[in-house]
């Protein structure tokens, strides 16, 4: 995507009714007593949580974590400890066991005590955590997907408003979005280095999702399956949603032309089990996803986006995103060559910078904004994708054609949003007499993508 000027970014947001010209302007970062330290809090201690959060520390500016919070709180008191012995978090770190918090409403207590607040639970989760900050007035960083189902979405683009009008920076764990090949090689599709894009091909091929363990003694069902949270839909949206939103992103922001709300217009696909499932996965160990997904969506200029997720060990791989345009073909992808073939012409190749990683880029690019006074908002563009995802998972379970505004206004609600949550609730789905959850997989041809009215 090209740089937008202030100005063409002020009157893109405008047009699009985004937000009021009252809130273009952002006051930098400054906090009590003049300090230009940041307190950050962690929602979510696990393996991803603690990565974005030692992402963020190696920014190098003023902050002080000083909050960490998960559904466990003893995940809490390892992150401390491994906070402890870190080198890099030397002099950025105050916490103390009264700020290790556990439970369901951890998220409140973390968000309470923070400027700016990283949000790592299980996606389902995101909506209602990314409102919660966003309404207490916090910079938020949320790690992708933003929503699971439709009324996350909603939920989401309501926070994406209230962010707005409070001037607060949003960034979400679409890297991409932040990373120097991925600028450049946008920029130049967009300005017409291949001509119109007709095409693109989003692939995400690779390997099974880690184990988690299994069912532990006394452990509630809902417990059970909010720690094996990859692989129960309405936790993770399937890994259509979960991890192929990457590449539907760039989808997204390539045939969008840099439009943050630019979507397809309907998709049709097919998808299925082939092997997570008993007794290739013992037990509950295959959840209810599937392991692979294949979409072709629509755009309102009539040009395709196919899309083929899997997650099959022992396969061909491969993560990229490939664009055929009238005047040229191109190709790019986080561990691929990044290119551009004009028709007749010479083969551009990307020769930058690829020193920082873009999952701390990220984070120098919201840091820069909170303390420059400038304008950062990946929730439109994040919201958006993540529902492309969705609108792919619902057509792969039915095996209908889906339409956007459709699945919007009345598509299937997965997570339980206004239950008050308990660790004896019982979960949206059960598992089954034989120890699986074989009978809450999605049948083509018999799931109903819609809530009922």
């Amino acid at each position: 995507m090209t740089k937008q000027t202030n100005k063409s970014r002020r009157e893109f947001m405008k047009t699009a009714g985004i937000v009021s010209a009252g809130v273009l302007a952002m006051t930098p970062v400054v906090h009590a007593a003049g300090s230009d330290v940041i307190k950050v809090g962690l929602i979510g201690c696990g393996n991803r949580g603690m990565g974005a959060l030692l992402d963020r520390i190696k920014v190098g500016d003023a902050i002080q974590v000083v909050a960490l919070g998960d559904l466990d709180q003893t995940k809490a008191a390892k992150g401390m400890e491994s906070l402890s012995t870190s080198e890099e978090a030397k002099g950025k770190v105050d916490l103390s066991s009264d700020r290790l918090f556990g439970g369901f409403d951890s998220y409140k207590k973390v968000t309470e005590l923070a400027d700016a607040v990283l949000i790592a639970s299980p996606a389902g989760f995101h909506p209602d955590h990314y409102l919660h900050a966003v309404e207490q007035g916090k910079h938020v960083f949320v790690e992708k997907p933003l929503c699971v189902d439709a009324e996350g979405y909603r939920r989401c683009m309501k926070a994406n408003k209230i962010a707005d009008e409070k001037s607060l920076t949003v960034c979400i764990g679409f890297q991409r979005r932040h990373e120097a090949k991925y600028l450049e090689w946008m920029s130049r599709i967009h300005a017409g280095a291949v001509g119109d894009v007709v095409a693109t091909r989003m692939m995400w091929n690779g390997g099974s999702s880690p184990s988690r363990g299994g069912r532990a003694d006394g452990e509630s069902e809902l417990t059970f399956q909010i720690r094996r949270w990859y692989v129960f839909n309405w936790l993770c949206g399937d890994h259509i949603v979960e991890q192929h939103c990457h590449s539907l992103d760039v989808g997204n922001w390539i045939h969008g032309k840099g439009d943050p709300l630019a979507h397809p217009v309907s998709c049709v696909g097919h998808g299925g089990r082939q092997v997570r499932k008993a007794p290739r996965f013992p037990g509950a160990s295959g959840g209810n996803i599937f392991d692979h997904h294949y979409v072709e969506y629509r755009f309102a200029d009539d040009s395709v986006m196919h899309s083929t997720c899997r997650q099959i060990p022992n396969c061909w791989n491969k993560v990229i995103e490939i664009v055929a345009g009238t005047k040229g073909h191109a190709e790019i992808g986080s561990w691929e060559g990044c290119w551009i073939h004009p028709a007749g012409g010479e083969r551009w190749n990307y020769q930058g910078n690829r020193d920082k990683s873009p999952y701390v880029l990220e984070h120098i690019a919201q840091s820069d904004a909170m303390r420059k006074g400038e304008r950062l908002h990946d929730g439109w563009h994040a919201a958006t994708s993540s529902m492309t995802a969705v609108m792919g998972r619902t057509a792969t379970y039915s095996g209908q054609e889906i339409k956007w505004d459709e699945i919007i206004a009345k598509g299937k609600t997965l997570f339980p949003y206004d239950k008050e949550l308990t660790l004896d609730t019982p979960p949206p789905i059960t598992i089954g007499e034989d120890g699986t959850y074989e009978h809450v997989v999605a049948i083509p041809g018999e799931y109903d993508p819609f809530d009922k009215t």
